[in-house]
């Protein structure tokens, strides 16, 4: 299956409503519409720390840049950003962990 995309909320300086939180597909991972201001707020409803993976489209001499591995703590909100779109591309991948991580994409 495709990933799932994570719908991208423009912030303002009046105030933005968050919409619901998507919920973490760890079958099916998550994209991101990225251009380069996008941020992801990303919260761990659960016990345990969980693992959130942003993937990399950098190539050097044929070889993939590492992925940028994070940890949330249990019960713990964490923004995470901006991603830029020469080295994380324009559709932002995101694999999750768990179903406990949810996430809101923000763009600044």
């Amino acid at each position: 299956m495709p990933r799932v995309a994570v719908p991208v909320t423009q912030s303002s300086r009046a105030g933005t409503v968050l919409p619901a939180a998507t919920a973490g597909d760890a079958t099916n991972n998550h994209s991101v519409a990225n251009d380069g201001r996008v941020t992801l707020m990303v919260k761990n409803t659960g016990a345990s720390p969980r693992n959130i993976t942003f993937l990399t489209t950098v190539s050097v001499d044929g070889l993939t840049a590492p992925s940028r591995v994070e940890v949330v703590p249990a019960g713990e909100t964490q923004l995470f950003g901006p991603f830029p779109v020469n080295d994380y591309g324009s559709s932002l991948k995101v694999d999750v962990a768990h179903a406990e991580l949810t996430m809101n994409a923000i763009r600044i």
